[in-house]
């Protein structure tokens, strides 16, 4: 077994990269859509989810910062082109959207893509015993699991 400069097997080390790759690329598109949110939303909530919007997308933007650091700590080039996120992103570029509650629903349903693949990512890091990963993806999921119930809350769900 060859193992990269963190002692982790350099294949499942690979193997975590790809997937992390993954989630850069959600989390990019993510961040992007969580912009256009903030800079058109319109309506009676706009005061409130204008800076909620904010707060997300500066929360988003310090992970897609971890996850590409993160990759390369297992040896690895995180990927930073739209054109390759468009490719493998589950989350897709949202057309433009004012309205409160469809940018919500928008969102919740990003979260959802995202915490799921966070989950599929804790699955190979536990198989590669990087509690780095681990412990991120865990923060991360706990986080978001809250924003999650907030939102829905909004929407009275």
């Amino acid at each position: 077994m060859t193992t990269n400069s963190i002692g982790l097997d350099q294949k499942k080390a690979k193997a975590l990269a790809d997937k992390l790759n993954i989630l850069l690329a959600n989390y990019s598109i993510f961040y992007q859509n969580t912009r256009g949110y903030h800079w058109n939303i319109k309506g009676e909530k706009f005061f409130e989810l204008h800076l909620k919007f904010e707060e997300l997308y500066n929360d988003l933007l310090l992970k897609i910062d971890e996850v590409a650091e993160r990759i390369l700590t297992l040896g690895h080039a995180p990927e930073y082109n739209y054109s390759y996120y468009n490719k493998i992103s589950s989350v897709k570029e949202s057309p433009k959207v004012s309205d409160g509650v469809k940018a919500v629903e928008h969102i919740l349903t990003a979260f959802k893509t995202i915490i799921l693949l966070q989950r599929e990512i804790l699955t190979v890091s536990s198989d590669a015993n990087d509690e780095g990963t681990n412990a991120l993806m865990s923060d991360y999921i706990r986080f978001q699991e809250k924003l999650v119930w907030m939102y829905s809350s909004f929407l009275k769900k």
